[in-house]
Parts: C-alpha cells; sequence; structure tokens
C-alpha cells in the first residue's frame, strides 16, 4: 500500500439552502447541519437541515407543479429538451461538480472524472430521449369497442439518495422520473449534499418550472421518514440500507399505500474458476471490492475461487491490494480514497476485527492510514467460512474476503446462501459455467469476465432482500408510470 499526498485546491461552494418551488430557502426551523471533508476530518460548510415542515412546503409546490402547473401541461419533447439541457449544463461544470463530489465525499477526483460524471451526463441525455416515446397500445377486445391504454405519470415522487455515489444516484432519481412526467421531492444523503445542491442550481438555470424538482438536505429519520410516511406523496424510491429499506417501505404501507421502489445492499458473488484468464479474474477481483473505497451496494466482497487455482489468486490479490495507492482523493495518484465518515469507518474497522476473531486469516491491511481522515488500508482476508460475518453482512468497505470451493454446485449454493441478490461476476472460459452460473445463482446482475460494467441502458436492481423494482434502462420508467385503460363503445 502506498499513500499519497497533495492538497486539495480551493472549491467555491455554492448554494447551502434548500431548493423549494424553485427558489432557495432556509430550513422553517433555521437549523443547520456540518457536511465534513472525509479526507481530513475537517468542516467544509454547514447546510441548511430540512425537517417535516419543509417536506410539507415541498410537497405542496410539486403537488401544485403536477396538478395545475406548466409541467403537467407541457409536452414530453419539451420535457425531453428540458433534460437534455440539464445534461448540457453538467457537462458545462463537469470539472466543477466532480471537484465538489470528491471534497464531500472522499472518493479519488480521477474517478468522480471520468466515471461519475459521465455517466450522470450520460443518464440525464438517455432519459431525455425517452420522453416523448412513452406509449401506450391499442388493445383488440370483443365487442364493438375501441381499446387502449396510456401511460401516465405517478404523480408526487419522493426520492432518497445515498452518499457512495450522490450525483450517480440524483440522476438515476431524477432523469426517469422527470422524464415519465412527474415532479419531485429529492433528500440527499446528510453526509453528501453540497454536489445535489449544486445541480440544483443547474436546475434553475436550465429553466425547469416552479415546483417540478425540490432539493432538501437533512436526516433520515427526520426528513427521510418525513418523504416515505407522507400522505400527498404517490411514490417513494430509495437507494440504501436494507435495513433503512425495511422502515421505508412499512411507512409507505401505513401511510397511504404509496408505490415503492427500493435499491438495497448486497453481499455479492464473484465466482473464479482455474480455467478463467488467471490474471483477469484477479484484476476484476480487485476492482470489483475495491472500487469506490468498497462502498458499492454491488461490491463483489465475497470472492469464491475453485480450489486447484486458490493459492495462486490469493497470493496475485494480495500483492495487488499492497500495490494500492491510498490517500489525498485529489492526487491523481490516489487509487483509494477515504470512507465517507467516522461511523463507516468504525463500522469497517469492526468488521475486520470480527474477520480476525472468527479465525480468518487477514494477509494485508486492517489499520488505519495516516493520522486524520477515514483512511482504511485495502484489507484482504484468505480461509474465509461462508457463514462468518464478514463473508454475510456487508461492510462497504475496502474488505476482500476470498472463500474457496470444489466444483460448480458448492460455487452455487455458496453463492446463494445470502439473504442478497444484487449482483454476481464470474470468470471462466467456459461457456457451460457461464450459463450455469448465470441461470441459478439469484442476483438481478450477472457479470461475466468483467465486474461493474454499467450502462444506463441495462437495468439495474437486486433479488431477494436487495430490494424491488429496477433502475436504469426501459424498465426503470414503468416505476414511475402509471398504466390507464380506456374503453370507447363504437
Amino acid at each position: 500500500m502506498v499513500t499519497a499526498t497533495v492538497p486539495e485546491q480551493e472549491l467555491k461552494i455554492g448554494s447551502t439552502q434548500l431548493l423549494i418551488n424553485n427558489e432557495w430557502v432556509n430550513s422553517s426551523s433555521g437549523s443547520r447541519f456540518e457536511t465534513i471533508n472525509p479526507a481530513t476530518g475537517e468542516t467544509i460548510c454547514d447546510v441548511a437541515e430540512g425537517d417535516a415542515p419543509d417536506v410539507d412546503q415541498a410537497v405542496e409546490a410539486a403537488k401544485a407543479a403536477f396538478y395545475s402547473g406548466e409541467w403537467r401541461n407541457m409536452s414530453a419533447r419539451s420535457r425531453g429538451k428540458l433534460l437534455y439541457k440539464l445534461a448540457d449544463l453538467i457537462e458545462e461544470n463537469q470539472e466543477e461538480l466532480a471537484r465538489l463530489e470528491s471534497l464531500d465525499n472522499g472518493k479519488p477526483l480521477t474517478e468522480s472524472q471520468n466515471l461519475d460524471l459521465p455517466f450522470v451526463i450520460a443518464c440525464y441525455r438517455y432519459y431525455a430521449g425517452w420522453a416523448d416515446k412513452i406509449q401506450g397500445k391499442t388493445i383488440p377486445v370483443d365487442g364493438s369497442y375501441f381499446c387502449y391504454t396510456r401511460r401516465e405519470p405517478v404523480g408526487v415522487v419522493g426520492q432518497i439518495i445515498p452518499w457512495n455515489f450522490p450525483l450517480l444516484m440524483q440522476s438515476w432519481k431524477l432523469a426517469p422520473a422527470l422524464a415519465a412526467g412527474n415532479t419531485v421531492v429529492l433528500k440527499t444523503a446528510e453526509q453528501t449534499p453540497l454536489s445535489a445542491l449544486r445541480v440544483g442550481e443547474l436546475i434553475l438555470e436550465a429553466g425547469f418550472p416552479a415546483g417540478v424538482v425540490n432539493i432538501l438536505s437533512g436526516y433520515g429519520p427526520t426528513a427521510g421518514a418525513a418523504i416515505a410516511n407522507h400522505m400527498e406523496i404517490d411514490k417513494v424510491a430509495f437507494t440504501g440500507s436494507t435495513e433503512v429499506g425495511r422502515l421505508v417501505m412499512e411507512a409507505a404501507a401505513k401511510s397511504n399505500l404509496k408505490r415503492v421502489t427500493l435499491e438495497l445492499g448486497g453481499k455479492s458473488p464473484n465466482i473464479v474458476f482455474a480455467d478463467a484468464d488467471m490474471d483477469a479474474a484477479v484484476e476484476g477481483a480487485h476492482l470489483g471490492l475495491f472500487f469506490n473505497q468498497g462502498e458499492c451496494c454491488n461490491a463483489g466482497s465475497r470472492v469464491f475461487v475453485e480450489e486447484k487455482c486458490y493459492d495462486e489468486f490469493v497470493a496475485k490479490s494480495v500483492e495487488k491490494a499492497r500495490q494500492r495507492t491510498v490517500g489525498n482523493p485529489f492526487d491523481p495518484t490516489t487509487k483509494q480514497g477515504a470512507q465517507v465518515d467516522q461511523a463507516q469507518f468504525d463500522k469497517v474497522m469492526s468488521y475486520i476485527e470480527a474477520g480476525q476473531s472468527e479465525g480468518a486469516r487477514m494477509l494485508c491491511g486492517g489499520n488505519r492510514v495516516g493520522d486524520r481522515g477515514f483512511f482504511i488500508e485495502p484489507t484482504v482476508f484468505a480461509d474465509v467460512d461462508n457463514n462468518m460475518k464478514i463473508a454475510q453482512e456487508e461492510i462497504f468497505g475496502p474488505v476482500m474476503s476470498i472463500i474457496k470451493f470444489r466444483d460448480i454446485d458448492e460455487a452455487i449454493q455458496l453463492a446463494n446462501t445470502t439473504m442478497y441478490g444484487l449482483a454476481a461476476g464470474v470468470w471462466t472460459k467456459d461457456v457451460t459455467k457461464v450459463h450455469a452460473i448465470s441461470n441459478n445463482v439469484r442476483a438481478g446482475t450477472v457479470w461475466v469476465n468483467c465486474y461493474h460494467a454499467f450502462d444506463t441502458a441495462a437495468p439495474f436492481g437486486g433479488f431477494k432482500q436487495s430490494g424491488i423494482g429496477r433502475e436504469l434502462g426501459e424498465p426503470c420508467l414503468e416505476n414511475y408510470t402509471e398504466t390507464k385503460t380506456v374503453t370507447i363503445r363504437l
């Protein structure tokens, strides 16, 4: 492991208020909270703390925009043009947004610049293109009737995004909802509000009508709970932990039976067979786990390796982890930045301790990096049993667990022994094994001889307790539309 140290350049912070009805306003209580630089532990600035009364105001604005305002009467093609304009503005401000993302989140600037922002821009453009292509059908029914369906927007949508990919998750939520004609009340993660608020400024610059997009910074148990419980919100979309997802679903059921989509936790298996290109598999498993400091819901955190190649894979993986550069996110040589905050740092360190106490063999890492910020060494455990805590619970940090298997049947059985089902990977040159794994491992996405291969057109979501519904692609639009049947007697 190598550390990197380069001071970040100063970055101007934009609005730190709440965006409600196209106006920047203070919270009704006047409360504010600090957002922290994960690389230093120091305060960047403070932002308005939204709560239930602010959610009420935002919902009223969104409801007015949907039912009687300019948005409901706007043509689908015009909505698409606004989304294209927003994408263009994000592209024009790409460098600033990337720096803001790394400052507030702790991820390497090179990743924000080269991965996050291009995907954000692509997402808005993809759904801008869909805006005027959401169509109904004509249905041949018995009798003298003309029957057709319309796909109409759900209405007012509440959206709660996580802190690991703030800009990306904002685009995954806003773009399809707006393309389908909904209005939105979006809550940022309390750890990472700054980039989402900056996009709010660009939404105003693009010319979206008042009340169409409302952005609140605040805490989950207050502002987030108010969104999930709100009687005037027609649908809630949440990305985060399975534990909080249960609370969102319960609140939605107890309030007004609002529609729910949930993209939740994961403990994804990454399966390596002895016939794989071993160097490519090592590289892919390394990326699959350590990308974004391990703070990925779909991280390949359970690496299953065939016993015939186990020792070779472990040795190469440990060597690669030791070479990973950890340090200042603004250093171009940095590969791994800081965990998002003290709480997440402490959680990851507790799992490292659990792995050691349960008898797994820690071959590298396990320590804090530096004396400030929330940096953790890339950590690799071998001889992990699939029943251990580090193999069953979502760590959300740079901790790899390598587990041995004998044959394909055991690999499938071990891979499915989890409450999660978000993603999976398989490394092999044998197409029979590819199909066996793809068909039998219960996961919403299966990557073959690759990992983290995303595209806006490809649906993403989980089986089992990894969620309900799909993000991205055309299926995502089903989450944001209602089907209405119209039957006319001829």
